[in-house]
């Protein structure tokens, strides 16, 4: 069972950078891919980013390419989101989840944290 913790939320003016924490404990697996998703408040959770622990490959949705990069640190057990040119339309609560599989969908997400506030102001 492992346990997910986000942290690195705040209030950013458009067009600022943040970058967010993923912490894991209890039992992790090296085979996992680690993921960051947004919910907007009225949207539904939506897929921003993916890793592969081992190998590092990763791949964004479309809407952040470009703009923010996922990373890993093994020997910190941790999982960054580095959120790049801000825009209002980035905020959303962010959540960082494990999935045995390298997918963009949440259904093949079984562990999820409990999410960060990202607000960017205008």
């Amino acid at each position: 069972q492992v346990q997910l913790v986000e942290s690195g939320g705040g209030l950013v003016q458009a067009g600022g950078s943040l970058r967010l924490s993923c912490a894991a404990s209890g039992r992790t697996f090296s085979s996992y891919s680690m993921g960051w998703f947004r919910q907007a408040p009225g949207k539904e959770r939506e897929f921003v980013a993916v890793i592969k622990w081992s190998g590092g490959s990763t791949y964004y949705a479309d809407s952040v390419k470009g703009r923010f990069t996922i990373s890993r640190d093994s020997a910190k057990n941790t999982v960054y989101l580095q959120l790049n040119s801000l825009k209002p339309e980035d905020t959303a609560v962010y959540y960082c989840a494990a999935s045995r599989s390298y997918s963009t969908l949440r259904i093949d997400y079984a562990t999820w944290g409990q999410g960060t506030q990202v607000t960017v102001s205008s």
